[in-house]
């Protein structure tokens, strides 16, 4: 059963999504929710199916008191790295929020702190408090559907069904026809049995 705070009402979730992945951005959210918020559905996104997700995604930014979600894409990604890129994401998801909030709460173990509040990191966070589970559903969708997007650009990688992860099929597509700008550079995206086609 998730908890509704760790340190009380107009308390920030957030989380990322996209972080493994060889192509396109890392998607961040950031959720207030109002402090009688239940739903028996919400959990970590990545133990929920597509069409639940997709289910809770309104009932979400319906219900929720304020939330945030950005795209940082790949030169972010390729220059600062992928921490840094994900942490810096987070910032502009609780940026993006109409309301501040007076505590945040971070999915993982690593932050850097925002202006001047509060915030606590918590592993596995996203199965334990129901801000941060609302968060990585609100960036896991957002995420999605944008690759579903770029799959029309590119759809030898078959963003449509992998997203950008490094699936055998996404791997085998990258030794075939090499990469896009959406790739990330400073990733190894190939097994170095696979020569990759620049």
């Amino acid at each position: 059963m998730l908890k509704t705070f760790f340190n009380g009402p107009n308390e920030a979730g957030t989380d990322e999504a996209g972080r493994g992945c060889l192509a396109g951005p890392v998607t961040a959210a950031a959720v207030i929710l109002p402090p009688e918020f239940s739903n028996p559905i919400l959990n970590d996104s990545k133990q929920l199916s597509e069409k639940k997700r997709i289910l809770l995604k309104p009932l979400i930014e319906k219900e929720a008191l304020a939330f945030g979600v950005v795209h940082l894409g790949i030169e972010t990604i390729d220059e600062i790295n992928i921490l840094n890129a994900s942490i810096q994401a987070m910032h502009l998801a609780l940026d993006d929020m109409r309301l501040r909030p007076e505590y945040i709460i971070v999915d993982g173990n690593r932050f850097k702190e925002y202006k001047d509040i509060p915030h606590n990191c918590i592993i596995k966070g996203d199965s334990k408090y129901m801000s941060i589970a609302a968060a990585s559903v609100l960036a896991k969708t957002f995420r999605d559907a944008y690759m579903e997007q770029l799959h029309f650009e590119y759809p030898m990688y078959n963003w449509r069904k992998n997203k950008g992860y490094p699936t055998r099929e996404h791997r085998e597509a990258i030794a075939k026809y090499g990469i896009t700008k959406y790739h990330r550079k400073s990733f190894r995206l190939l097994p170095e049995q696979l020569k990759l086609k620049l």
